[in-house]
């Protein structure tokens, strides 16, 4: 029998238990690779993911910054009527709640400075007047207030007014144009200008050109047109542009807005309202009512405020 040495048994055991432990670990960095590059593959699905949801979020604040404002002055209502009709055509998702100017003194330029794009409101009252025609707190904020100190240059701006087109035939919703001059001095981007056909009108501080500088409408005389008015405007606005990025150029429609032709029965009967507050008024303080002298419309026989 042949005798092995202590040595040799020794150096033959570390031999095959080298071999054994180069094997494992050959098998273990195989296994390691494995894992390595699945996990490379999941952080790269992770961070593509996380890539599509950081340009997620920034899309939703882009279209948070994009969406329209719609401000407006009011002494009656009917223009407050009118901004709630053009939230509606832009929708919830684009157009936040209108805002009414007399509520926001001391915070103009801040409510301002969240949108990307106004509709701006206002009925005529001071008739004739070169200047403060609304009759509502837009005539203090354009001159007095935060309006003229606006940081909104480069913003897309559009107009809208309401006036009686047969009593005040010759200054018809004038304040509109006020507004409109104001801010286009600010350097804003102003749009939605519409066709003077279908008013009765004859001479308005709101036309620009053979435009109106925004929208008008007559709640007086032609409240039922006001619907359709206010659906056509909205979808020239979004064709024009109004909600995508501005360009600094005022834009002059190449198609006129019309108005839908809606029953007269829905045409709202304002005649005992204005009776009732005609009738609980002193006559001696009519003149000095907010400033201004109810005037009757001979031709529907309802009396504005």
């Amino acid at each position: 029998m042949i005798q092995t040495k202590p040595f040799e048994r020794i150096y033959s055991f570390l031999t095959v238990l080298s071999w054994s432990l180069l094997f494992t670990l050959c098998n273990s960095f195989s296994a390691f690779d494995v894992v390595r590059r699945t996990n490379a593959v999941h952080r790269s699905q992770y961070f593509a993911w996380d890539d599509n949801r950081i340009a997620s979020q920034r899309l939703l604040t882009l279209l948070e910054a994009a969406k329209v404002g719609i401000f407006y002055g009011t002494s009656t209502g009917t223009t407050a009527d009118v901004a709630y009709r053009i939230a509606a055509g832009f929708g919830a998702e684009v157009a936040d709640e209108p805002l009414d100017i007399d509520e926001l003194k001391g915070n103009v330029a801040a409510t301002f400075a969240k949108y990307e794009s106004l509709v701006i409101g206002t009925p005529t009252w001071n008739t004739g007047a070169d200047t403060e025609r609304s009759g509502t707190a837009w005539d203090y904020e354009l001159y007095n207030g935060e309006v003229k100190k606006l940081d909104v240059k480069g913003k897309n701006v559009a107009v809208f007014g309401l006036g009686d087109s047969v009593s005040y035939s010759d200054n018809y919703a004038d304040a509109t144009g006020e507004l409109h001059d104001i801010f286009q001095t600010l350097g804003c981007n102003m749009m939605g200008y519409t066709s003077q056909e279908g008013y009765e009108h004859t001479a308005s501080k709101s036309i620009r050109g053979d435009l109106f500088c925004g929208l008008l409408c007559d709640n007086v005389n032609q409240e039922e047109l006001t619907p359709g008015r206010v659906k056509n405007w909205v979808e020239q606005l979004k064709k024009e542009g109004f909600l995508k990025e501005t360009t600094g150029t005022s834009v002059l429609p190449t198609s006129t807005v019309t108005a839908f032709e809606i029953p007269q029965k829905n045409v709202r009967d304002d005649t005992p309202v204005a009776t009732s507050i005609i009738n609980e008024t002193p006559v001696s303080t009519q003149s000095i009512l907010e400033g201004f002298v109810p005037h009757h419309n001979s031709k529907t026989g309802v009396t504005m405020w």
